[in-house]
């Protein structure tokens, strides 16, 4: 139960839950290796690990640079995907056919990627753990974008928990969480819906990266639950 001694490679460890969840398996003495999209973004997020820390630029919707990664990588414990832009919000009249689709490159089909070509370095005892959200259970109008990738997401779970055991296949859904991720919104709309998020939830308060960085490290330690969707959302989902 320990990730002391482990090698974790987090694909969107740059940023948000991904840096968070890196930093934290880092802490626990983990070998840790991230990769992003952008080279200023992945230098920053080194900066912030310690020594030994690998990182890499990487293109998720490109099939033959995420091969090409995992050739370079060689083995590991444990597969993290938190890769994902600014969320895609807005009516399904008004959203750009393109930017849903471009939506669905990175988030669904570069995990679908990572799992193909990452699986396979994964030594006895590893995991993959992806990354959904509440809004494939609970949409709002507006969301149909998001809450489609959430629930393709926790489908390719399911299946893969099935398909590539004993690796454990498990996957986190958070609610809103201060991240990078609200950065498409009006700076006083993003703080309204934190405010308004926080005095609806049981736990009274908007999640934050470090305490969702706890859940991805929880399913990469433990050894029995695989095919699972882990719920970190303040309870969310029951108001």
């Amino acid at each position: 139960m320990t990730l002391d001694g482990k090698r974790v490679v987090v694909l969107g460890g740059s940023s948000g839950i991904g840096l968070a969840t890196a930093q934290a398996a880092a802490r626990e003495g983990a070998s840790v290796v991230i990769a992003s999209r952008r080279k200023t973004r992945v230098d920053q997020a080194l900066a912030m690990l310690p020594d030994g820390a690998e990182g890499h630029v990487l293109d998720l919707a490109d099939a033959k640079s995420v091969q090409d990664l995992f050739a370079r990588i060689g083995s590991l414990d444990h597969l993290v995907f938190t890769a994902g832009e600014t969320l895609q919000l807005g009516s399904i009249a008004s959203t750009d056919v393109d930017a849903a689709r471009s939506a669905f490159e990175l988030r669904y089909w570069g995990a679908y990627l990572a799992a193909r070509y990452g699986s396979g370095n994964i030594r006895a005892g590893g995991a993959i753990v992806f990354t959904s959200g509440t809004a494939g259970q609970r949409p709002r109008a507006g969301w149909a974008v998001v809450a489609s990738i959430c629930a393709a997401m926790e489908g390719l779970t399911r299946a893969l928990a099935v398909e590539l055991a004993p690796i454990r296949v498990n996957i986190v859904s958070p609610y809103v969480v201060k991240t990078e991720l609200w950065a498409g919104m009006v700076e006083a709309d993003r703080e309204a819906l934190y405010r308004r998020t926080a005095e609806k939830l049981p736990v009274g308060h908007v999640g934050k990266a470090d305490e969702i960085a706890e859940a991805y490290l929880y399913l990469m330690r433990q050894s029995y639950g695989t095919g699972q969707v882990l719920v970190v959302d303040g309870g969310a989902l029951l108001v």
